[in-house]
């Protein structure tokens, strides 16, 4: 079975990380070898930016420093973890990739889109994601399910460094990632995320049984 590279986008709470989850169990029962990851994050090095650029201590350099820290994370994650699994025949789930820079620090915060492009450029070394699942959510609806799993966790509910923007900041990156699928119609898929979970899984699954001939026995 061939190697696949399948990235999940949206904004704050729209449970990408969930659907993560569900699909490397699902795909693991057919018995397909299976990476998950996130970004920023996935090798030692980007959890560490991760660190840093969540809580909040590079806001003050801005927009365009936050995306080179993201490019230079997103370019270790693909040498040390992302490009290797590919190679070996698995496939790739990621919890957010290049489109959350096009869109939160290029779209949304004003970075020259120039920057942008440069950068996944030297990031991505030539590979880009098979197929990328862009969760769709009302932001203040999406908020109120990050406020309630902040209650459930028992954590104060102060939000990391983008869960602080105000709400008219999150409709203009949902309308970012918006036009990034408009402008990527054969690789993005928009999908709605307000469903039950069950019911978006099935239709992740549903459409990657379309895309993927591998996957259609017995789907």
């Amino acid at each position: 079975m061939s190697a696949r590279f399948i990235t999940f986008e949206g904004g704050e709470g729209v449970g990408k990380s969930t659907q993560v989850k569900r699909l490397a169990q699902r795909l693991e029962t057919r018995g397909v070898r299976t990476v998950r990851t996130r970004e920023p994050g996935g090798t030692e090095r980007a959890e560490a930016v991760r660190h840093f650029i969540l809580s909040g201590r590079g806001k003050p350099w801005g927009a365009a420093a936050e995306a080179v820290l993201f490019a230079a994370a997103r370019a270790d994650h693909m040498r040390a973890l992302i490009a290797p699994s590919l190679s070996a025949g698995s496939w790739v789930l990621s919890d957010r990739f290049h489109d959350s820079t096009r869109a939160y620090q290029g779209l949304t915060s004003g970075s020259d889109p120039r920057l942008i492009g440069a950068l996944e450029v030297l990031a991505l070394d030539g590979r880009e994601p098979d197929i990328t699942f862009i969760l769709d959510m009302d932001p203040a609806v999406a908020f109120e399910r990050v406020a309630s799993r902040a209650v459930e966790q028992a954590l104060v509910a102060t939000g990391d460094r983008f869960e602080q923007e105000d709400l008219a900041w999150h409709r203009r990156l949902r309308a970012g990632f918006m036009a990034i699928a408009e402008a990527n119609p054969r690789r993005c898929v928009v999908l709605p995320a307000g469903q039950g979970a069950d019911a978006l899984e099935q239709e992740i699954w549903d459409v990657l049984c379309l895309r993927f001939a591998e996957l259609r026995d017995g789907a």
